[in-house]
């Protein structure tokens, strides 16, 4: 059941913005509009915060173009058999109301999903429309975030591709059965990795020089962890297959809390530090040089919550083997708890015209002590409490 009658923009924004966190993670806030006619404060729902290349935040208004899915996921709020109210967007309704957020300077881009309507393409046609009336009408440059919907077709994706600055779809689940167990109306390859795939083709087999910015945008997707049972194994390995595949810019994990009038309702909340070991995994897949064999798992298939991956790599690997650091190479320092892609580069640069001799030599490349200290040698020598006693 759904009520459009009456409703104006902001009302149907905020009905559609309940429970938007199953949508790609993002961190939530929230902000004030001021409403002249009505002379009071209305709340704008679902704000939130991307990351762009280059590490700058930007504000992003976080909705749908319809709460209504045809779709019964057992997870979902927005699943088929839940009783609530319900709202849809026209497009034109939709950018206008995200522009005159924009012009308040509330927000500076748009991540925009839907319920799943006409088996996907329903819904897909009202994305585009709406991206293509902020980009061709209104000129608006800022960022877009446009979900695929499962089930769309090839002509529509390249179409949705063309306004984008990033596409997503949610796989949900790392392997068929696990899917099936989420979302049993949805098919793992025919709705969802076909997507990936055109949109992946499309990418790189095509010219982006008609594209809005003249490229193609950045691809992710998400994955729904705990209530299907899967592995954190099954989820790793999926994921390396995904940047392998098809080049995701980023992998998202949703620890699942449970949602009334579900079929999971009575399955409890998944444990948050679980979630954020998937992601330090995906980082060490994607930026990291790390493989399948690098992690270690557990009887049950899962990394460890008490220790990161990277850091049991290390202590099984170079607690007693320290890297050299004044010898080792990119690849290996990135190996090394408190080492990123920065600080190797830092060491890799002060290098070049200086050995690294003491704590003070360290202390200016930015390494901790405290994280990596155990793990690399200096001209040979282990560092200990004793260090300063040789520096030079």
């Amino acid at each position: 059941m759904f009520y459009n009658v009456g409703m104006d923009s902001f009302d149907k924004l905020r009905l559609l913005n309940e429970n938007m966190d199953v949508e790609e993670g993002f961190l939530s806030t929230r902000f004030f509009e001021s409403c002249e006619s009505m002379k009071i404060e209305r709340q704008i729902p679902n704000v939130t915060y991307a990351k762009l290349p280059g590490g700058e935040s930007i504000p992003l208004l976080k909705t749908m173009v319809s709460s209504i899915c045809e779709k019964n996921c057992n997870y979902c709020f927005f699943r088929s058999g839940r009783d609530f109210p319900r709202a849809i967007f026209q497009p034109n309704e939709l950018a206008e109301m995200f522009l005159k957020m924009e012009k308040k300077k509330v927000v500076k881009g748009l991540f925009l999903s839907s319920g799943i309507l006409g088996h996907g393409i329903f819904s897909q046609d009202k994305i585009i429309e709406t991206a293509e009336i902020l980009r061709k009408k209104h000129k608006f440059q800022g960022y877009l975030h446009l979900k695929v919907m499962p089930g769309a077709e090839k002509d529509q994706i390249r179409h949705l591709m063309m306004y984008a600055d990033r596409v997503s779809i949610n796989l949900e689940g790392p392997n068929p059965d696990r899917l099936e167990c989420l979302a049993p109306q949805k098919r793992y390859f025919e709705e969802i990795i076909n997507c990936l795939q055109w949109i992946h083709e499309i990418r790189t087999s095509e010219f982006a020089n008609r594209t809005f910015k003249n490229q193609w945008p950045s691809i992710s997707t998400q994955f729904v962890v705990g209530p299907a049972k899967e592995s954190d194994n099954e989820l790793i390995s999926a994921s390396s297959d995904l940047f392998r595949r098809f080049k995701l810019s980023r992998i998202y994990f949703m620890a699942f809390s449970p949602v009334i009038n579900t079929p999971f309702e009575n399955i409890a909340a998944e444990n948050p530090v679980r979630e954020n070991r998937l992601y330090q995994a995906s980082f060490l897949l994607r930026d990291y040089g790390f493989q399948m064999e690098d992690f270690y798992f557990d009887e049950t298939g899962n990394l460890s919550l008490s220790q990161d991956p990277k850091t049991t790599w290390a202590e099984k690997n170079l607690l007693e083997c320290p890297l050299e650091i004044n010898k080792a190479s990119k690849e290996e320092l990135l190996r090394v708890p408190g080492i990123g892609v920065k600080r190797a580069n830092n060491i890799i640069a002060f290098r070049q015209k200086n050995l690294i001799r003491n704590l003070d030599h360290l202390n200016f490349i930015g390494i901790s002590f405290e994280k990596s200290g155990k793990y690399i040698l200096l001209d040979g020598k282990k560092l200990g409490s004793q260090l300063r006693l040789f520096q030079f």
